[in-house]
């Protein structure tokens, strides 16, 4: 039986996804039938595709109530990867303070809710909004420029958006990050991502500029990934992909970010057996 899939996009971010090239051709030869389309096209029927799979929706930030409606809309009409149940509960980075409570190791991070002054950090910090993608609005921050990061909160908290404050983990100007990839619930495949933050300002257009090369996990990467990826499960099942961002602090990898909702996956700095995995798990 062949599978009509969306294969969901955004007009400003066409052409930008490295996945495309590799899961679109791959998904055609196991015989779904793909068609990229933007999640605002008001003219998608989507109750005509056996599923939707949310892929490089990345200008929903700015538009977080629009994409709401269409995420239930969506929901509704057709078989929605990820389930809108774990993908609200990811539209919020508060969900890192869930995982600190299960016991994963996550970055210490302070939430600032609207109102709220944000505590002074004694050394080099980010900040970033709760709900955001691609590192947009996110900057980091030496000591001494405490006022302009009280600008750039307070700018967020006149949107209504919630604030995290991190500390800048010293280990990632030099190794930089670890997204660990999991598809199917099973883990694939990682990379090593290089993202360069401005200093007191906010990135242009929907991501930061990133250097990404293949990387192979350690066992102990892999363990704190599945930590993460092991509570979604208990709490709203298998995810058909999902991607792990770690960094090193001390020692020991921390879980910076869980992305369930439209990451890039890595294909291009995967093993070519990825991306009949993600193929695999999407047609599940």
């Amino acid at each position: 039986m062949t599978t009509a899939l969306a294969w969901v996009s955004a007009a400003e971010a066409r052409g930008q996804d490295d996945d495309e090239r590799l899961a679109l051709p791959a998904l055609r030869r196991a015989g779904a039938q793909v068609e990229v389309v933007n999640w605002d096209d008001p003219g998608v029927r989507w109750e005509s595709y056996d599923r939707a799979v949310l892929r490089s929706t990345w200008d929903y930030p700015q538009r977080l109530d629009d994409f709401r409606a269409w995420l239930a809309k969506a929901a509704a009409a057709t078989d929605l990867r990820n389930p809108l149940p774990m993908v609200r509960w990811n539209l919020d980075k508060h969900y890192l303070a869930e995982l600190d409570r299960a016991g994963v190791p996550v970055v210490a991070t302070t939430f600032v809710e609207p109102g709220e002054t944000p505590p002074r950090p004694r050394g080099e910090f980010v900040v970033k909004p709760a709900v955001g993608a691609g590192s947009r609005d996110a900057a980091s921050y030496a000591p001494e420029q405490w006022a302009q990061a009280r600008e750039h909160v307070e700018r967020l908290h006149a949107a209504g958006v919630s604030v995290l404050v991190q500390p800048l983990i010293p280990s990632v100007a030099a190794r930089g990050e670890w997204p660990l990839i999991f598809l199917g619930g099973h883990y694939s495949h990682a990379a090593s991502k290089r993202v360069d933050l401005p200093r007191a300002g906010s990135v242009e257009g929907l991501f930061a500029e990133e250097t990404n090369r293949p990387y192979g996990a350690e066992p102990e990467q892999i363990a704190v990934a599945r930590a993460a990826v092991d509570q979604v499960i208990d709490r709203f099942g298998v995810p058909a992909y999902a991607r792990v961002d770690l960094v090193a602090h001390e020692g020991r990898p921390l879980v910076l970010e869980l992305e369930l909702i439209e990451p890039s996956l890595f294909l291009a700095q995967a093993p070519a057996a990825a991306v009949g995995r993600l193929v695999e798990a999407l047609l599940a």
